[in-house]
């Protein structure tokens, strides 16, 4: 049987607290090798951390106080950041798949460096020197440098003695547009045990209350997608936000029960399904992937691309994704990526090893659909139909 939607008592519903809203850019990342992407994207769970720490409502009217998140062509969602005294500027991929801030350093001289703003540590006032080495590799790229510390402003939120990670070698990041990344996943998949910036948002007492929530939107124009902290933004989503409890607090994971795909149904046990602003496709494992890419009817070209027919379109089926107890549903047009002249599949085969997997990866092409909220203090993840604001 079909779980239902909603339950009254599985409603997250928050206090009037004041609302940080952040406008996101958008930027569509290079797809002209897949195996790559899907390398890179499954390697930064596995390859970021070391082998002990790979994985052992309704809201009223309240304040708000504008910060920007880009979007280009639905793929990739960054927003500007601010370190140092005075403030250098860097733009930054909004991360729930990874825990630490880092940035190209003036020292790096490597090619992936050479597009990027880097950060200049004799120019702050407000630097310290902490001097260990920090290293995170993402499959077919990474970083290597060391940690330093100065002060990080993200809109209005500024965060005192922010540790992160100073790039001095960085590889595989030339055709991306941001500079870094900021990752808003837990404690317990921080690189150095380094606390993560959210964590010494609520230690500095910033915000009202400890969640943060994205809203992706399908335009490519303009500064229309969010996140907010400390509240959410109740003109961007419809219905009530639904609470799934979190299945293990490492990434932001919830429990995957199951897909309907066309009129089948697959039945999974013992998998996670992780909430991942910092991917752009939806990870699936190899077993599940084949049958709902026979469904589709995706074939793969010689660049590892799985190619739709962009006209059959609206005759695929629709993909209802099980977490925990609740049906959440997207389109043919939602997990497909439409080129000037086709169609690619936002859906990836996926494999993670024990004890991480097996894990489902719900990135942009599902979180574009469904209003998502961090719950750091319900231990929860929310979900809510996401719309526009009128």
């Amino acid at each position: 049987m079909k779980p239902n939607l909603l339950a009254a008592s599985l409603l997250l519903s928050y206090t009037a607290a004041e609302i940080h809203r952040l406008l996101l850019e958008k930027e569509f990342p290079d797809f002209s090798n897949s195996d790559d992407n899907i390398l890179t994207s499954s390697q930064r769970y596995i390859g970021a951390n070391t082998p002990q720490k790979a994985l052992q409502g309704h809201l009223p009217d309240i304040l708000g106080h504008d910060i920007p998140v880009k979007n280009h062509r639905n793929t990739q969602y960054f927003s500007t950041i601010r370190i140092g005294t005075p403030p250098q500027k860097f733009k930054v991929v909004l991360d729930t798949g990874s825990a630490n801030l880092w940035v190209p350093s003036s020292k790096c001289k490597t090619y992936s460096c050479k597009k990027h703003k880097k950060y200049k540590s004799a120019l702050s006032d407000t630097y310290h020197n902490n001097g260990s080495e920090f290293e995170i590799y993402y499959g077919s790229g990474g970083m290597t440098g060391h940690v330093s510390e100065d002060i990080f402003t993200i809109g209005d939120l500024k965060v005192q003695e922010q540790l992160f990670g100073e790039a001095t070698k960085v590889s595989g990041f030339s055709n991306v547009k941001a500079d870094g990344i900021l990752g808003l996943g837990f404690a317990s998949i921080s690189v150095n045990d380094i606390p993560p910036p959210f964590y010494n948002m609520l230690d500095q007492n910033l915000l009202d209350e400890p969640v943060f929530a994205f809203y992706l939107s399908d335009t490519y124009k303009g500064r229309t997608s969010e996140i907010t902290f400390g509240s959410v933004d109740e003109q961007h989503y419809s219905g009530e936000i639904v609470k799934i409890p979190l299945r293990r607090k490492a990434y932001w994971e919830v429990e995957f029960s199951g897909l309907f795909f066309g009129d089948n149904f697959a039945d999974v046990e013992d998998t996670g399904a992780i909430l991942d602003t910092g991917s752009s496709l939806i990870g699936l494992p190899s077993s599940l992937f084949e049958m709902v890419n026979k469904e589709i009817g995706a074939t793969r070209d010689y660049q590892g691309r799985y190619i739709l027919d962009c006209n059959k379109r609206s005759f695929m089926p629709s993909l209802t994704f099980v977490l925990g107890e609740y049906n959440f549903t997207i389109d043919p047009k939602d997990y497909s990526l439409q080129e000037q002249n086709f169609c690619m599949s936002a859906l990836v085969p996926m494999d993670f090893p024990g004890p991480t997997g097996p894990l489902v990866v719900l990135g942009d092409a599902f979180l574009r659909r469904w209003y998502s909220v961090y719950d750091f203090g319900n231990s929860a993840i929310g979900l809510a139909k996401a719309k526009a604001k009128e």
